[in-house]
């Protein structure tokens, strides 16, 4: 859970845009988003929905491969993935805070999958637990499923 007052960095990585602008809503005007999308054309498409809605200050629109994150703003208090990788991508592992928390999709390209939460402790440790199985369209990148 994200403290509306505290004020939070945010990484999304995947296609759903509806999330990014819950996140920033959840994180509030003190906190910023960066999101990652590899389609030109939804990036663009993104971008202006971003600005007509009045988000463009609290969210920044990366394009690129969501498996790699976005090392320019890291570390990160919360990386929420909406699309299903192979496994857990180590770099997006790399570039949480420490007490920071991953959610991820984790399983086949199509089926199974489930929803894993990964809690980075103050030492770096790295626990992760299962949040039932999920469905989602696969993380296409590095450290994802080949397009």
């Amino acid at each position: 859970m994200v403290r509306r007052s505290a004020r939070h960095t945010a990484l999304s990585a995947g296609r759903y845009m509806v999330a990014i602008t819950t996140i920033a809503e959840q994180i509030g005007p003190r906190g910023h988003v960066y999101t990652i999308e590899q389609v030109t054309e939804l990036v663009d498409f993104a971008r202006k929905n971003l600005e007509r809605a009045g988000y463009s200050e609290r969210v920044t629109l990366v394009q690129g491969d969501g498996s790699l994150g976005y090392k320019d703003r890291e570390p990160y208090d919360r990386i929420l993935v909406t699309a299903a990788a192979p496994r857990l991508p180590e770099p997006l592992l790399d570039q949480l805070r420490p007490q920071g928390i991953l959610l991820v999709p984790v399983g086949g390209r199509l089926f199974p999958q489930e929803l894993v939460k990964a809690e980075k402790g103050p030492d770096g440790h790295v626990k992760k637990s299962s949040l039932g199985g999920v469905a989602f369209v696969p993380l296409i990148g590095e450290h994802g499923f080949e397009a």
